[in-house]
């Protein structure tokens, strides 16, 4: 089998929380630049990104690290009371339970790459119970010492804790940036979850095998 472990990103791809994420940004832009970021901005500039390389986009400079960190820990804070209070909602994608499932149960190794930081890595560890399906010591995130994407790092660290070279694992993305950091780190196989984006956004990328909404349509052949 050419395909042997499995990448997830989180945000918008394990769990469809883009909107939260827009929401907190938009509104918290209005604080750092006085307007809140436009829809291109939003697609090109803050998924994928890491609250530092956002903030230093926000305010056209690079922000002082112990600023940086004031105004991020404000801003995910402000989130996650979203998501607490969002109770409906705050679960895991369409039927990504079931396929985790599936992994666990076949032993394909497989790993979460995403550019949150730690304090948001723990509070979905806890609230959605990730121990279930993940090793949580292999959980690549943002530590301060990995580049946002596009840079391919964080897909290299990924795969490295899988024990897995990148050309033998298939990545879930639904961001543009990550789309490319997966790419140049050297996964062929990508599959782009629409959780907020039009399907047709994807389309005419070629290292792109796969469009979903939805974990049942993921064609599992390719890991069988």
């Amino acid at each position: 089998m050419k395909y042997k472990g499995i990448i997830f990103d989180f945000y918008g791809t394990l769990f469809f929380d883009s909107k939260k994420h827009y929401d907190a940004w938009k509104n918290f832009s209005k604080i750092l630049r006085g307007k809140e970021f436009s829809d291109e901005e939003m697609r090109n500039h803050m998924f994928g990104r890491t609250n530092e390389d956002i903030i230093a986009y926000a305010t056209g400079k690079k922000p002082d690290k112990e600023l940086c960190k004031k105004l991020a820990k404000e801003k995910e804070s402000l989130y996650r009371q979203m998501c607490l209070d969002d109770k409906i909602n705050f679960r895991l994608a369409p039927n990504a339970e079931n396929f985790l499932d599936y992994l666990c149960k076949r032993n394909i190794p497989h790993t979460i790459a995403t550019m949150s930081e730690k304090d948001n890595v723990d509070f979905y560890i806890k609230e959605l119970n990730l121990k279930k399906w993940f090793d949580v010591s292999k959980i690549v995130y943002d530590d301060g010492t990995i580049p946002g994407k596009p840079a391919p790092d964080i897909y290299q660290a990924a795969a490295k804790k899988l024990n897995l070279k990148p050309e033998e694992c298939i990545v879930f993305e639904d961001a543009l940036s990550g789309i490319k950091a997966a790419q140049a780190a050297g996964v062929e196989y990508i599959v782009a979850v629409a959780s907020m984006e039009d399907p047709k956004l994807y389309k005419n990328i070629g290292c792109i095998k796969q469009i979903i909404k939805d974990y049942n349509d993921f064609d599992k052949s390719v890991i069988e």
